[in-house]
């Protein structure tokens, strides 16, 4: 198996970020006012970071005992040693080896330590995974054995909120609120997103990693770039084709005794990254905003920063000490609950 990739701290990863960089820079941000500028712009960033993709990326073969720790040293001093097939550099190669290995697992300890600040997950890390037995999908009593039913049954399943219409005559029912204007962005909000940004998640097919951004985005000159083409898509009322393009992945879910359903499956959806940092800044704005004018209803709880499952249960716990809930039945209770919390799951 064969795939296009570019090892971390490499010199091609290096070249990569430096393209980017460029591409990023050449962007003509001169004229933004309308839908169709702000399409052109995002379509000419597209289409560089895939040029710049390509022109870094080198392909490797896929094994089985293709190991994640092995790099371009390692192939350099074994290519050496089956030239000359002398005993100092396969002691070379065996050293090279070794210090691999060690600065490779020593980075991924420390790496799991600071983000998890706990030792046992490590054992998440190092034991073996038990891949399931994937059966053929039956959907509708019929098994999907062609590649084209399958993808047909899929998409039909996990993309069912497409072309659904939407009444939106249900927003007349909103009370009407004080309309407020939309700040302009600024470099701090996108820097204090993506500083708590994970830099080992997957990537969309822009190929671009956080720790890319974190790193390309230190200049203000390339930042303000993505700042002009998020404050043109809030002022115009348009959201791009490309920041809307995503890859979906289907996995299986863990410990299911069965796999030929598709509820043993589920959709995990990859946005490219510079849409996902621009609506990153646009929720954290879009709470702070909500909180601040007290849009939001006191009881939601849920996808809200500074809540969690103990403001949820102080608030439980004062409701049954007030006797709210006495003599109230099973039923009666959790449907008062659910009407108190809209935004608890039953």
């Amino acid at each position: 198996m064969f795939k296009f990739s570019i090892a971390k701290n490499s010199k091609e990863g290096k070249s990569f970020i430096k393209n980017v960089s460029l591409a990023i820079k050449n962007i003509d941000i001169s004229d933004l006012s309308d839908s169709c500028k702000i399409e052109e712009a995002t379509k000419s960033l597209a289409s560089r970071i895939e040029y710049a993709w390509k022109l870094n990326a080198k392909q490797v073969q896929i094994m089985k005992h293709s190991k994640s720790w092995w790099n371009e040293e390692c192939n350099r001093t074994l290519n050496n040693y089956r030239i000359t097939r002398s005993l100092d550099n396969w002691k070379l190669f065996k050293s090279t080896v070794k210090s691999t290995k060690r600065i490779f697992f020593d980075d991924k300890i420390q790496e799991i330590a600071n983000k998890k600040h706990r030792p046992w997950e490590l054992m998440n890390w190092v034991n073996k995974h038990k891949l399931p037995a994937i059966e053929s999908i039956k959907y509708n009593n019929h098994q999907c054995l062609e590649i084209d039913n399958l993808w047909n049954v899929l998409h039909s399943t996990f993309n069912m909120a497409l072309h659904c219409q939407v009444n939106v005559n249900i927003l007349n029912e909103i009370t009407d609120k004080l309309i407020l204007s939309w700040p302009t962005f600024s470099k701090v909000e996108f820097r204090l997103a993506l500083a708590n940004c994970n830099n080992s998640f997957t990537p969309s097919s822009d190929k671009l990693l956080w720790s890319h951004l974190k790193t390309i985005f230190i200049d203000d000159d390339y930042l303000n770039v993505i700042i002009s083409i998020a404050n043109a898509c809030i002022k115009v009322g348009y959201w791009s084709l490309y920041f809307k393009r995503s890859t979906m992945v289907v996995i299986p879910k863990p410990n299911k005794k069965s796999y030929d359903s598709l509820k043993a499956f589920k959709p995990i959806v990859l946005l490219n990254t510079v849409s996902k940092l621009i609506e990153k800044v646009i929720g954290e704005c879009f709470q702070f905003n909500m909180a601040s004018n007290d849009f939001i209803h006191p009881s939601q709880l849920s996808g809200l920063k500074f809540k969690s499952t103990i403001d949820t249960g102080v608030a439980l716990t004062h409701i049954i000490q007030t006797g709210w809930v006495k003599n109230l039945s099973t039923s009666t209770l959790a449907f008062n609950i659910a009407q108190f919390f809209p935004s608890l799951n039953y």
